[in-house]
Formats: structure tokens, sequence, C-alpha cells
């Protein structure tokens, strides 16, 4: 009874956690309940026609800055945030995709459907969770009683529509599924290739053997080859530019200052009475933990505990970019336990920080009124050039930024950048060259085709010469014996394997293993890295009738599962690609 009424007591807030609890289902639906009892007047953007509103998305972002800061107890930086809100907007725009096909479809959720999932005689799991007794039945009063109570009538609007938009997804999930059957051939099919093995014997022809002065490219052999594979050479737009960059990572002064407030908190430390408070009221970056590990097992950093008397503190202990005090608590035997407490050593908000931002922001200035390269020569900063592909967010030179993406998407040729916050450092871009979506010039890729020519026509030639020799040389043992080579083995390869032991991933050479019969001998098969010839030596065909229907339920949900997924990504991309989306972010929230 008392877990009962303190449930009842606290029903408010229990219901704002269910809540929350959902989040997961904004991948796949629609949700605005956070803005039930108001909406914001802008639009960020429209996915056909249907508006997208700007708070809306702040509350999805927020939600996802609240997760983060509770799940590691650190506040959100610049470039993670600039991750958040792409997030949130693919999956605002997603939503509002498959609620449209949804309503096409005709797929609805009466309202008789919504009071089962609440308090029919099988609640929702969500229900179910919250108001559940110990033996596993529903505690009815309980249920009916946070349903009438006033205060709660906004929280219920909130969960009804939860309920709504899961049962919806569901069925959405079932029409789907539907068009998604497993035939029995299929999962035969599988079962083959799951349990059919074989042994062999194979030698190996790397195509390393020919040498590239042995191979002449000719310059229509490289346009060919454009003209034929025009689609391999398509690109996004990219953005090229130059940039300067304003470390932000410690100073020698940092550390000093880390290394001192560590060595003044030695003796509050040690005379704590209550090591775990100790540790979360300075925010220590180890969780609290004794650690009670034999003595010759201690890790070398933490040697120092074993010389100490219970209850004494380390010196300070520097590693890479954190410090530790560590205390001992106990000793027995050969054991020792102790608590770590640890600090990283992170530059200073203002001294250093602040300071390289304002660095930033004054280059930005200057260099917008006397030319960038100028102003970057003048403050003796290195220019670095960078490049950046659409729809990848890694960038040469810089790593992965959502931010300058998000910057790019909008730039234009020229155009300087106010200073962008990274994790180490802040940059400040000169965007000097967009090249728009299309198939590269052939100039531009004639190199890297002149690569594949290069390698197609040493397959081609080690394939050759390995015809050569097997016409001289019919078995393997000759083979091998003529060419001074080894005879290699692999057993129980599979038949769904993609390595061949021994050899490295070669799924050609698999593949043609299993074109074969017991003692059959191939010819030359081109893999990844060399040309082969294989013999099976045994084969063991799998037997569809010595498959257990366990076997074959399992096989089948997994296959449902697999093809279920890669449909619902090509259809939700699919579904992108048709729709108008407008995106006014840029504008609005610069406004």
């Amino acid at each position: 009874m008392g877990v009962m009424d303190k449930m009842r007591k606290s029903t408010s807030v229990i219901l704002w956690v269910l809540i929350f609890s959902f989040g997961l289902l904004w991948m796949l639906a629609d949700t605005n309940f956070f803005d039930v009892l108001q909406r914001g007047s802008r639009s960020l953007g429209a996915v056909n026609g249907e508006t997208i509103d700007l708070e809306e998305y702040n509350n999805r972002i927020n939600y996802y800055v609240e997760q983060y800061s509770q799940q590691t107890g650190n506040a959100v930086d610049a470039e993670m945030r600039a991750n958040f809100e792409q997030r949130a907007w693919d999956e605002i725009v997603t939503g509002k995709l498959l609620q449209q096909k949804m309503e096409e479809l005709g797929i609805e959720v009466t309202d008789q459907e919504v009071v089962n999932m609440i308090t029919g005689e099988n609640p929702d799991p969500f229900i179910r969770q919250q108001f559940q007794r110990e033996d596993g039945t529903i505690d009815r009063v309980a249920l009916k009683t946070a349903i009438e109570s006033p205060e709660n009538k906004q929280l219920w609007i909130a969960i009804e529509e939860q309920m709504r938009q899961k049962r919806r997804q569901q069925k959405m999930n079932n029409y789907l599924q539907s068009s998604l059957e497993v035939s029995q051939y299929e999962v035969e099919q599988q079962y083959i290739r799951n349990n059919t093995r074989a042994d062999l014997s194979y030698v190996r022809f790397p195509y390393a053997e020919v040498s590239e002065s042995d191979i002449t490219v000719t310059e229509d052999d490289l346009r060919t080859y454009y003209e034929n594979h025009q689609q391999q050479f398509e690109r996004n737009e990219t953005y090229r530019f130059n940039y300067v960059s304003f470390d932000k990572t410690p100073t020698r002064q940092d550390t000093a200052r880390t290394l001192k407030e560590m060595e003044d908190l030695r003796t509050d430390f040690a005379e704590a009475e209550n090591d775990s408070l100790f540790l979360n009221s300075y925010q220590s970056t180890t969780p609290y933990s004794v650690r009670t590990v034999e003595e010759d097992e201690v890790r070398e950093l933490f040697a120092p505990v074993i010389e100490l008397e219970t209850g004494e503190v380390s010196e300070v202990i520097r590693d890479q970019g954190r410090v530790y005090l560590l205390k001992k608590v106990a000793e027995s035997g050969s054991e020792v336990s102790f608590v770590p407490f640890s600090l990283d050593i992170t530059a200073d908000p203002i001294a250093t920080v602040d300071k390289q931002a304002k660095e930033a922001d004054d280059f930005s200035f200057f260099a917008e009124e006397d030319g960038f390269e100028a102003e970057a020569e003048r403050r003796g900063l290195e220019l670095k050039e960078g490049l950046a592909t659409k729809g990848t967010n890694f960038i040469s030179g810089i790593g992965q930024s959502q931010q300058i993406m998000n910057y790019l998407a909008n730039a234009e040729e020229g155009e300087i950048s106010e200073p962008l916050e990274l994790s180490g450092q802040f940059v400040v871009l000169n965007v000097t060259e967009i090249t728009p979506s299309g198939v590269q010039p052939f100039e531009q890729v004639k190199e890297q085709i002149r690569t594949t020519v290069t390698n197609e026509k040493r397959k081609e030639m080690t394939a050759a010469r390995v015809q050569e020799l097997l016409d001289q040389n019919s078995d393997l043992a000759a083979l091998a014996e003529a060419t001074g080579k080894q005879v290699g083995s692999a057993q129980s390869v599979s038949k769904n394997a993609t390595t061949l032991p021994g050899a490295g991933r070669e799924p050609s050479v698999v593949g043609a293993v299993f074109g074969l019969e017991q003692g059959e001998q191939s010819g030359p098969v081109k893999g990844t890295s060399a040309v082969f010839v294989v013999r099976v030596v045994n084969l063991d065909r799998a037997d569809v009738s010595n498959m257990t229907q366990a076997q074959r339920s399992e096989i089948r949900q997994q296959l449902r599962q697999s093809k279920g997924a890669a449909f619902l990504n090509t259809w939700v991309e699919e579904l992108r690609e048709e729709a108008e989306i407008e995106d006014n972010r840029s504008d609005v929230l610069q406004g």
C-alpha cells in the first residue's frame, strides 16, 4: 500500500517521466506533445507543404541536450549541439513524411483502440510498467485515480496522443511487414548457405607479382573507362576553403592550475568521511568506487598507493590529460583497497578559451576589411586548406564537423565565416570554391582512373599467365612446383563466408568454390588480392530435410528483419527524394 500511495501522490511527476520515455518514438513518428499548450509562430520550413515550427524543433533539441547532460554530467559543446540540431531536423522531416504516408494509405486509429491501450484487459507496456502490482495484475484503482485527477488533464491528452501514434506506427509496421514475406525457398537457400561446408586446396598468384613497368595504359583506355563508368564519378556539391585555427587546448598554465587544485585537495580528501560525497562534490571524472587489487596486479600508474598508510592520500599523479589522487582505505594481506579521485586538465574558460575566441573574432572582423590571406600573414597564422563534400561530415584537414557543413551549405564563394568553435579549436573559414553536384570532369579523375585501369590490366595479365601455366601443369601440386609456390588449404569453409583462411577477404573465390563439385578443380579465379586456382577436396552440402522447425522459424525471422531494415531505409530515402522539403533554418535562426 505504501508504494501505491506514494505513486498516487506523485502521479503528475510519474506521468511527465512517462512522456519523456517515449523519446525513441520520435524517430518514426511526428510527435508534438511538447507544444500542446502553445505553438511558435515562425516556420522553419515545410515538408510537402506541412510546416515545421520553431518550438517543435527547439523542444526536440532541448530534449537531446538534457538527455546527454543527465547521462554524462557534461555540458553540450557547440559541435555536439550542431549534431543534435541536424538530428532533430532529420527526425522531424522523416516523421512528417511517415505521417503523410500513413494518411495516404488510410492508416487510422480509433478512439476505442486508444482506450483499450490504456484501460483495456491488456494495456500497453507503457501503462503496465507504472500501474502493475507485484503479482502482475494492473492496479485499476490507481490507474482510474490518475486518469480522473483534474491536474493531469493535459498530461493525459499528451499520453493519449502518444498511444495513438504508437498504435498507428504498429499498423504501419504491419503493413510494411505484409509486403516483406519470406518464402520457403528463401528460408531453404539460407539454410543451405549457413550449413554447406567445403575443404579445399589452392594455389595463390598475387597481383603484385606483375610489375607496373609491364603494363601499358593509353589515353584511350582511360577515356573509354571514364565514358563507361560515369556513375562512379558523380559527386555531391563540394566546397574548397582556406582556414586558420586558434588552439583552445589546455596551456601549461592550465595544467599548472589543475595540479595546484589537486594538491590543495589532498588534505580534504584524506579527512573526508564520505569519499563518495567528496568525489561528487568536486566532480571527479572517475566515478566513485573502492578498488581492491592484489599488490602485484596494481597498474604501474597507481603503484604509489601500495606504500601509503591506510587513510593516506598519494601525491598528485599525472597521466596524459588527467590528474589523480589515490586514497588508501584498507589493506589485507597482499590486497590493497583504494579510491581514485581524478580531474581532467581543461582549458581555463577565461584565460584560454575566451582569449582564443576573441582572437578568432578579431581575425574574422579584420579579414573582412583587409583580406583573409593578408590578415593571416599579418598575424603570422598558418593558412590551411580544407575540402568538404555535401552529405559527408568528414572534412579533410579537420575531421568531422556538422557546424562547418551547416555553414558551407549556405555560404557563397569568397565569404568569410565568423569563428566556429570545434572541440579543440576555433576556426575561421574563407570559402574559395563551390563546385556544383554532377559528374567530375575527366581531367580531375584521370589519375584515379589510371590506377583503376592499371589494376584491372594487372588482374587480366595475371589470370592469362595462370591459364598458360595450367595448360602445362594440370594439377595443383605440379602448378605449385613449377612456380615455386605452396599449396594452401582451408577446412570447413562456409558457403556464406567472405574470407578464405590464410588468404584474407575473398568473396569471389569462396563463391567459385561452391560452384564446383567434390574433387573438381577450378580455372583461374580473379579474387581481391590474387588469382587463385582452387580444388574442392571435400564438399558437405546441407540437406534441407534435416532442418528443424525451430531453425526454420529462426531463419525466417532473421530474413524478415534484414529485409525489413533494408526496405525501410530505402523506402524512407525515396520518400525524402520525392518530397518537397523546404529548409529555412539559416534564415529564421539568424533573424
